[in-house]
């Protein structure tokens, strides 16, 4: 797919509220090409199992960690890698060039994705504030969006080792076959 392993950090969250959303930020980066997500350890257990059962069942290489500080976190992954925020301030991934900043990325990259409040320092510590759009929208939209663009579809494809069950597209009806 790509030369960059991408990882996600869900930031925001709100216990019991964002339970769903956040279950979702984990499933988009898993099915669209991210390595692993990282959590607030504000964030249910069940939100870890959830992704965890999904991993099982459908496969991959997909993990899910919980980080004690999320901004220490973002500033020590600088030392490591590049830190993308994904916010409606950003500059728009529509304009020219902005998509090719991106894809020119090398090796780790962080999406940062985050709900109502995301702390003013996440500004400042990333290296690229990119928007989906100048609107109000969905992190869960704005990180899928993001994921695809950045591998230009080409995870969409992608097949999951270990996968227990995997769907055979088909027209109609749902044909599901276990595999493993």
């Amino acid at each position: 797919m790509s030369t960059v392993e991408v990882y996600v950090l869900r930031i925001g969250h709100r216990p019991v509220r964002d339970h769903r959303v956040t279950t979702h930020v984990g499933l988009v980066a898993r099915a669209f090409g991210a390595r692993g997500l990282y959590l607030e350890k504000s964030v249910e257990k069940s939100v870890i199992d959830t992704i965890a059962r999904v991993c099982k069942t459908w496969g991959g290489e997909f993990r899910v960690e919980v980080v004690d500080d999320p901004l220490r976190f973002l500033r020590e992954w600088r030392q490591m890698g590049v830190v993308v925020h994904l916010t409606m301030y950003g500059l728009n991934i529509a304009e020219e060039g902005v998509l090719d900043l991106i894809r020119s990325i090398r090796g780790k990259l962080l999406v940062v994705v985050g709900g109502e409040k995301v702390p003013r320092e996440v500004y400042e510590i990333a290296d690229y504030n990119i928007a989906i759009g100048n609107q109000p929208h969905s992190e869960v939209a704005a990180l899928a969006i993001f994921l695809d663009r950045l591998f230009s579809g080409k995870e969409l494809l992608q097949e999951f080792p270990r996968a227990r069950l995997k769907i055979i597209p088909s027209n109609r009806g749902k044909r599901v076959v276990r595999v493993g």
